[in-house]
């Protein structure tokens, strides 16, 4: 039976259709408002009385619950939805479970939890900063302003690495526009942005009612052709790693791994910059320690 595991002897439904009628069989008909006599055989709504309920045939509703229908659309998970009456986040698992992202209302988070600001604390030396779902930076520690200058420096507003990579305006803008102080080059530019463009997409199906995202994009895809054509190509991804190197203005060029972590639902990207350990790189990573520049997080 379509996702279906034994405990003790005992079926337990874990896949779509088997949650769908795990959720049907739980509800009260006289909570619905339905006869709940002797005559009644099932237990919780009939199938008939959710496929009325959710506005689809009952034959489509069997399908569902057999497994022989496994992509319902998103206004069919929608109706189902109210339908079974299901809590915000059963709502969020149904739509995963067809494949579907969640439709989302809320802005992008720029709030650090407390937990991950903690454990970002103890990674000492290492280069750490943290970005919003649209690349929009919101902290950073010391060790990453030393090695890239202090993002204090510009205006919050212009503190977005999207920006950066895929500038928009004059030479003045442009250079208004750096996160970091000095240069940094990548191993593969077209691929490097690439994946930030395809990370946006993906954030803007995460967060399709964010006034910041989407004028953003709307901003990018108008005034820089190199974005507009990538936009344009509608991948979807996330970007998750890199290679660069920092042109230090007093240890000179640092190469460094760049490790993009997301923080679960809120789509933070942790990004985590290191040298190979015992490498000259390493030890000019140790030797730009002197500044510093840890930030709480900005909106």
């Amino acid at each position: 039976m379509e996702g279906m595991v034994t405990h003790g002897g005992i079926g337990l439904g874990t896949g779509l259709g088997a949650t769908i009628r795990a959720w049907r069989e739980r509800l009260s008909p006289s909570a619905m408002g339905l006869p709940s006599g002797r005559a009644r055989r099932a237990t919780g709504l009939r199938r008939e009385e959710l496929a009325e309920r959710a506005g689809v045939s009952v034959d489509y509703v069997v399908r569902l619950e057999q497994g022989r229908s496994t992509a319902p659309s998103a206004q069919v998970v929608a109706s189902l939805a109210r339908a079974l009456q299901l809590t915000a986040v059963e709502r969020e698992h149904l739509y995963r479970m067809a494949g579907l992202v969640p439709p989302n209302g809320e802005p992008i988070p720029d709030h650090l939890p407390p937990g991950v600001h903690r454990v970002l604390n103890r990674l000492g030396d290492v280069a750490v900063a943290v970005f919003a779902a649209d690349w929009q930076l919101i902290w950073w520690n010391p060790a990453w302003a030393a090695l890239l200058g202090d993002p204090s420096t510009r205006p919050p507003e212009r503190r977005n690495f999207a920006r950066e990579r895929f500038p928009v305006g004059s030479d003045d803008g442009v250079r208004d526009m750096r996160i970091a102080s000095w240069p940094v080059l990548v191993t593969d530019g077209d691929a490097s942005d690439l994946a930030i463009v395809s990370d946006l997409r993906r954030a803007s199906g995460r967060f399709p009612h964010d006034v910041r995202l989407a004028e953003l994009i709307r901003q990018l895809t108008a005034g820089n052709a190199t974005f507009a054509r990538l936009w344009a190509s509608g991948t979807v991804a996330a970007h998750r790693e890199d290679r660069k190197t920092v042109v230090h203005p007093e240890v000179g060029p640092v190469d460094v791994d760049c490790d993009v972590l997301t923080d679960g639902d809120s789509d933070l990207k942790i990004v985590i910059l290191t040298a190979v350990p015992g490498s000259s790189d390493e030890a000019k990573l140790r030797r730009t320690m002197a500044g510093d520049g840890s930030r709480a997080p900005t909106r």
